[in-house]
């Protein structure tokens, strides 16, 4: 049995990014590590997703990440993380910020965009707590992940699921920001790299995102995984 599973969310038009995200992430694994990508249609076909389309909802796992828990039959401990980030760090590295008094973990960003819209044109909108949800160590046991069942995340607003109102503040564990390292706003390291580096306001695999940070490392990976790969 894998020591920890891993959701990583999925997009149709962002196939390449979920590949270097799992590859990157197992490369540096020193743990066995189930890796599953959360697909938004194969929710709706299960019958358990049916919330409505959101016009805000920048990718196809908005909302579906939230069933985390859920997919990991309410049982022991996972990781979710947007499918745009760069992994150099060991994810053995996170089960020390296990807490069974808390339902989640995550790095507790103060963060506000500099830019109105991201990089596939879509509306950058600013909220508390803003990329908290996009990486989070779940307690799936926990009453209060326990909450997170699909009827509750179809009915509940957006405010209510991504600020983690599920959960009591003191149930929110922290993770150090190199997990979760923004690029274009978090201070670079001195020496070495971040262990998670997430591309929230454009990726590599974009033509117009070839000047961001370590975009060569993942670039050498998506050509690894796919030699005809192209930015579009």
């Amino acid at each position: 049995m894998a020591e920890l599973s891993v959701y990583i969310g999925w997009d149709s038009r962002e196939d390449i990014a979920y590949q270097v995200a799992k590859e990157s992430l197992l490369e540096h694994a020193s743990i066995d590590v189930d890796v599953h990508p959360i697909k938004l249609q194969e929710l709706v076909d299960r019958g358990v997703y049916t919330r409505s389309v959101d016009p805000l909802a920048s990718t196809e796992f908005t909302y579906s990440r939230f069933f985390t828990p859920w997919l990991a039959g309410y049982k022991g401990w996972a990781l979710f993380c947007d499918c745009d980030f760069l992994f150099f760090g060991d994810v053995a590295d996170l089960l020390q910020y296990r807490n069974e008094d808390q339902a989640v973990a995550c790095v507790h960003h103060d963060y506000t965009p500099k830019e109105g819209v991201k990089m596939d044109g879509k509306v950058q909108t600013t909220y508390p707590r803003k990329n908290w949800s996009s990486f989070m160590l779940f307690n799936c046991d926990h009453p209060s992940t326990r909450k997170l069942t699909p009827e509750l995340i179809n009915a509940e607003t957006g405010a209510f699921l991504h600020r983690l109102q599920w959960a009591d503040d003191s149930e929110i564990g922290e993770i150090p920001e190199e997990w979760n390292w923004l690029e274009g706003w978090s201070s670079k390291p001195a020496t070495g790299y971040p262990k998670g580096v997430h591309y929230t306001n454009g990726g590599p695999w974009f033509k117009n995102w070839q000047e961001v940070e370590y975009a060569d490392k993942w670039l050498g990976k998506a050509l690894a995984i796919d030699p005809r790969f192209a930015p579009v």
